[in-house]
């Protein structure tokens, strides 16, 4: 017998394709609610047809944090503990009896398993905790996007765990458009805010502003509360790549030696700081930061964390950069560990097959 009473609510629109696959995830759970906010599919239908809870209402102007706190309504008071997910994430079978398991009376919220993006190969890309698990009672959702749960009048209690996992599979089709002006306005409304000021100045690289980006992103350094390193170090890389797309790369070379200072146990800069040099193809300084960057075998759980940093980039990098230095045993030691990581590129075994060929030249 279940000792709490889960619920899993959302906010929908025009998502039929994932009903059927989230419904079926979702159904550990003793109920579900979905707020609908304009759907022109058979997104309501098919979700009725699961039996879940549906509301419809159109929500202008457009805010996330409206729409998760009018889906948050949809649960009952009699409800234990809360799920908020989106349509497009799936839960790893078993998750409710893990939650209950974890879960007590003074618990307030719970993090866990996030897998935001996948290779391939259907490997986890990005991974970081999340925490959007949470008592009935006691919290609203803040931010008109990039919305956070926000505790109100109670003393949060957070435990964590890696025995639930969630997995995200978006649909890459889908528009962001909106997140610029929303993003603007989040930071209009709480400037002090340097979570929304490094997510605005980020919108702003997405979107070729750079200039503001990098205008944004150092008022992000700039402030009190920016206190988080690998948030800052991730500011910093920005500034940088922007600096690189105005073609002023000393000053991108100045912000990426921050960041390595800022946060040395993160393989981003590095990677960073040798994919510029590749740039300029001054292979001997990228053998170094590729090496410095595989020094760091820690993979951080975080969102900050670079999928190029933990794939066959680096590896890719030093084959290269070994090729041109004459240095062809180590050139072909990691286009195969490359390959390995990333086995049908179809550009690394072109590489491959031509270091063999120099590679069999010299020793015969």
């Amino acid at each position: 017998m279940n000792k709490y009473k889960v619920c899993v609510y959302a906010i929908s629109k025009n998502e039929e394709m994932f009903v059927d696959r989230w419904v079926e995830s979702m159904n550990e759970a003793d109920n579900i609610y979905v707020l609908d906010t304009g759907s022109k599919d058979k997104t309501i239908e098919k979700l009725k047809k699961h039996g879940v809870i549906v509301k419809s209402e159109s929500i202008n102007p457009w805010r996330f944090d409206i729409a998760r706190n009018k889906s948050l309504d949809l649960v009952p008071n009699d409800c234990d503990i809360c799920v908020c997910t989106d349509l497009d994430e799936v839960f790893e079978k078993g998750w409710r009896k893990n939650l209950e398991e974890i879960w007590s009376n003074n618990v307030t919220r719970l993090k866990y398993n996030y897998n935001w993006s996948f290779d391939k190969q259907d490997k986890p890309l990005v991974n970081f905790y999340i925490d959007k698990i949470h008592k009935r009672k006691g919290y609203e959702w803040v931010h008109p996007v990039h919305e956070v749960l926000k505790p109100i009048d109670i003393k949060e209690v957070i435990v964590t765990t890696y025995k639930i996992t969630l997995n995200h599979y978006p649909d890459s089709k889908k528009s962001r458009s909106s997140y610029l002006p929303l993003l603007e306005l989040s930071v209009k409304e709480d400037p002090e805010d340097d979570r929304n000021m490094h997510y605005l100045g980020r919108e702003y690289m997405f979107h070729g502003k750079w200039n503001e980006a990098i205008d944004t992103l150092i008022k992000h350094l700039s402030l009190k509360s920016a206190l988080w390193k690998d948030e800052r170090s991730a500011s910093m890389r920005f500034i940088a790549r922007s600096y690189i797309q105005l073609g002023r790369f000393d000053e991108a070379r100045m912000w990426l030696d921050k960041a390595m200072k800022e946060t040395p146990y993160l393989r981003d800069p590095y990677v960073e700081r040798a994919l510029l040099e590749y740039r300029f193809s001054n292979y001997d300084k990228v053998i170094y930061y590729c090496k410095e960057a595989l020094k760091i075998s820690k993979h951080e759980k975080t969102y900050i964390n670079e999928p190029f940093s933990w794939n066959y980039t680096i590896y890719d990098l030093l084959s290269v950069a070994y090729f041109y230095t004459k240095n062809i045993d180590l050139a072909l030691e990691n286009i195969k560990i490359a390959i390995k990581m990333e086995p049908s590129n179809e550009r690394l075994l072109q590489n491959k097959k031509l270091i063999e060929e120099i590679y069999n030249q010299e020793k015969h």
